[in-house]
Order: structure tokens, then sequence, then C-alpha cells
């Protein structure tokens, strides 16, 4: 009786052994290495990564308390730890983390391209995916894309669709470039006025970019781009600060300038359209179905100028003669200096 009575205590005091290891061991699973932590960062695990290796790059990263009880959660419930790229925080607990990566919860950012970007601007965006600006500018000049969509251009600058994406970590420049080129298409073909790929359409693109720095209320986008239209057919230059300080931020590699000076709209570039008539070499940022629309379908007047006559609600003055456009130039300025508008 005596003996049976010592192995129950002996298989009870083991049981009661295991049940404070598991214990600790789900505890541990469950704190996190910093509650407090804020912000995630990209955990990847590369294919053939054992589970060993994992948790223990996981403990070197500061992901997790234990590599040690990592493991052993791992092995315990059999997890199938993938390859690929995660975005995990200090905050997450350890089993909520192994988790993620068993379910090949892949890391994917949301990234939203404003209207107007530059090609260098918008490459910047995509650096939190784990693509390199450098990279993605490159992607931007690959000849098979250019071919393939028929842009007769050196880049695709101008076609890169402001838009909403969700892009995975580490997905190919290539991909992303190909993703937004093809979204241009599919919308600026639901245009009025699309001319379809080519020669035409690129030219249009050019102005489109043009009224998308110029233009800041949608309805006088087509008047805008009837004014560069006017110009283009008698030759008269274009006259678009936004073309030189394209020169300035992304040919010449300068901070944008909080005004323009006579020194700058004198320098010697084709984009200049202060000293050369007609369109610049190419487009000077991504423009949006305004711009897009705008361009594709100018409106039809006789005006050839036109001037910001009140900066709060962006609207502008236009006129058809040079006198006009003087005239209404002091016309604001009284009005501003009286307090009007």
């Amino acid at each position: 009786m005596k003996k049976i009575f010592a192995l129950f205590l002996i298989a009870a005091g083991a049981l009661f052994i295991i049940l404070c290891i598991a214990g600790f061991v789900l505890s541990n699973m469950n704190y996190p290495v910093n509650e407090d932590a804020s912000g995630e960062s990209i955990f990847t695990v590369n294919q053939g990564q054992s589970v060993k290796e994992i948790t223990s790059s996981l403990k070197h990263n500061g992901l997790v308390r234990s590599d040690f009880f990592a493991y052993l959660y791992s092995r315990f419930f059999n997890l199938s730890l993938k390859a690929g790229a995660y975005k995990l925080s200090p905050s997450m607990p350890t089993s909520e983390i192994l988790r993620v990566i068993d379910e090949g919860d892949i890391a994917v950012f949301k990234i939203t391209v404003p209207e107007g970007l530059t090609l260098s601007k918008t490459a910047a965006l995509f650096t939190q995916a784990g693509i390199s600006s450098a990279d993605f500018i490159q992607a931007a000049k690959n000849i098979n894309t250019l071919e393939e969509f028929g842009i007769p251009a050196s880049s695709v600058e101008g076609y890169l669709f402001p838009d909403t994406y969700f892009v995975t970590y580490g997905t190919s420049p290539e991909k992303v470039v190909h993703m937004m080129v093809s979204t241009f298409f599919e919308k600026a073909s639901g245009l009025n006025g699309f001319p379809g790929p080519g020669e035409n359409l690129h030219k249009k693109v050019i102005l489109a970019s043009i009224v998308e720095r110029e233009y800041r209320v949608k309805e006088e986008a087509p008047l805008i781009a009837g004014v560069f239209v006017n110009r283009l057919k008698i030759n008269m230059g274009l006259q678009s600060c936004a073309t030189v300080e394209y020169i300035i931020t992304e040919l010449m590699g300068q901070k944008h300038p909080e005004r323009l000076t006579a020194q700058d709209i004198a320098i010697e570039n084709a984009y200049n359209t202060y000293i050369w008539a007609g369109l610049p070499p190419g487009p000077i940022s991504s423009p949006g179905l305004t711009a897009l629309g705008a361009a594709f379908s100018p409106a039809q007047t006789k005006y050839f100028y036109f001037r910001l006559n009140d900066n709060e609600s962006g609207t502008h003055t236009f006129t058809v003669s040079l006198d006009d456009h003087i005239e209404a130039g002091r016309e604001i300025y009284l009005k501003q200096a009286a307090g009007g508008k």
C-alpha cells in the first residue's frame, strides 16, 4: 500500500512539474518582449531555413523572449514556418508571431500614390515595400515594358497612374511598374478623347502632366489645357513654372524653390517652356484622371493667358490678350491690397 502511495506521489509530482513547465512555456509564449513597442519591422524567413534557425533569428532580432521556448512551441503544435517577409513587432506575443509565420501571412503594404508625383518621388514611396528607388527607376526604363505598351520614350514617367496599390514585400520593381502602367491604360482608355497608344497619346500625357501641376480647381483643368493648346497652335511658349520646377528638382537635384527667379526661368534646358516653344521632351509628373481628361478634351476658347487670382480657393482668371492679362494682375493686386478677393 505504501509503495502504491509512493508511486502516486511521484506521478503526481511529475505531473505537477510538467504542468508548471507547460504553464511557464505558455505564459512565456503569450508575453511579448515589449508590449509598449510601437511600429513594425520586416522579418524574413528564407527558403530552406530550419525551425531552429528561424526561432534563433527571431530571438536575435528581439522579437521573442526565448528561442528555446519558441522552438518547443513550434514543434509541439507542429507548426509549418513558411518562407516569406512578415510584418512583426516586439509587442506581439511569441505565439502570435509564430502563427503569422505558420499561416504565411506575408507583409502587404498599402501604398497610395498621389497625383502629380515625378518618377523619383513615386519610386521613394515603394522603399517601404523593400524596393530601392534605384531599382524602381531602372524598372521604369525597361525596354520590354515600353514596347509592350507602345510608349515612345526612355521611361514610363507620366504613365505611373496615381492610385492605391497593395504590394507584398519584396515584389519585383518590374512587376510594380507594369501594374501601374496597366492601371494607367485601364483608367485612361475610358476617358473621352483617348487617342490610343502611340505618339499622339504621349503628347497628350506630356500636356496632362503639365496641367496636373498647374490646375487647382477641377473645373478649370480643361480651360488650362485649352490655353496650352492655343499656344501650341501658334508656336508660343507654354511658359509653365511647373516645367522649370521639374528641371530644378528632378534634373538638377535641388530643393523645390519657394519662388522662381529670372535666373531660374532662363535655365538652358529642353524642359524649360519659357525659352522653348512646344511641349517639353517628356512628362513632368504622373497625371490623374482630371488632368488626363482635360488634355484629351481641352476647352475650346480664345484664352492665351491665366493667372491665379485667389490662393485660398485656387481659382484663376483667364484672358485673351497680354494687355488683359496684365490688367487682371493689376486688379488682383489692388483687391488683395484692399483686403478683398
